[in-house]
């Protein structure tokens, strides 16, 4: 039997409201629903910004998990702003009645509250903007998906013990960071804003292996992604990427031996309303 709590309304004349605590958000549409993967690697000379080395890597992690998961993928790599801005625009002019969800994944450098493309930036105000309620009305009370691998600042997290287990990775695969900050915005309801990084720091990425962040979210919806409530896995992921340390590292920003040992963790931002599960379909 499922779990209810009655909150009384302030007005006396008003029946009291019944929250089921173990309501779902519906997944018995016949999509899962459209996945955009925004992979930036390579950026133009006026930019400035190094090359993201890696990133491929997660790119290909993330489309299996997500194909996984039963997600319609579309992945780009190293798209210019006008070809982000159209595909954005298609996605959210498209009809998702028949899907349970949406998700969007950018992979970048930032810049205050915007991502990078190729050869511009994009705010990621606009792009949350487009698949609200009154912008996009056939995703009204569907969960809402937005995952951000950039930086949010110029801090490293600092170690608080000298505990953490070392693992054995290639002395190749050395340790960078994505440029500059992406802060948080309200997305308003059934949105749900993943981290990589909490905000005002550092998000790092390996050379070889791809970002932190990502290497561990993969590999969590792999073995939970289907059976473990959403928020709660996103919470795992926190308590995994904390796990790590920079062990060896390259950077254009400071000295590199600076950023050994240091941390990071993720964060998420939840205006979800019920419990969002991504179990296997029956057909």
């Amino acid at each position: 039997m499922a779990h209810t709590e009655n909150l009384m309304e302030t007005d006396g004349n008003r029946s009291s409201l019944a929250l089921d605590l173990e309501e779902e958000y519906p997944m018995n549409n016949k999509r899962r629903g459209l996945a955009l993967i925004f992979n930036q690697k390579q950026f133009c000379k006026k930019l400035e910004l190094p090359e993201r080395s890696g990133t491929e890597s997660d790119g290909r992690n993330l489309v299996k998990r997500l194909k996984d998961l039963g997600f319609d993928v579309k992945s780009y790599d190293s798209y210019e702003q006008a070809q982000v801005e159209e595909l954005i625009n298609k996605a959210a002019k498209a009809d998702h009645s028949d899907a349970d969800c949406f998700l969007l994944v950018f992979l970048s450098h930032g810049e205050d509250e915007h991502v990078y493309t190729r050869d511009g930036k994009i705010s990621v105000k606009d792009i949350v903007s487009k698949f609200k309620g009154t912008e996009c009305k056939s995703l009204v009370g569907k969960p809402k998906i937005f995952i951000w691998q950039a930086c949010r600042g110029d801090q490293h997290d600092d170690p608080v013990t000298a505990c953490d287990a070392v693992d054995s990775r290639p002395m190749t695969n050395e340790v960078v960071v994505d440029a500059a900050a992406v802060h948080t915005l309200p997305a308003g309801a059934d949105f749900i804003m993943c981290y990589s990084v909490a905000e005002g720091y550092y998000s790092h990425r390996e050379t070889m292996k791809g970002s932190w962040y990502i290497q561990d979210l993969c590999e969590l919806l792999g073995e939970y992604g289907k059976s473990l409530e959403f928020t709660h896995l996103l919470s795992l992921v926190n308590r995994k990427v904390a796990q790590r340390g920079v062990e060896k590292s390259r950077g254009h920003i400071g000295k590199s031996e600076d950023q050994i040992g240091k941390k990071q963790v993720p964060c998420f931002s939840s205006m979800l309303t019920k419990k969002l599960y991504f179990r296997p379909k029956k057909y």
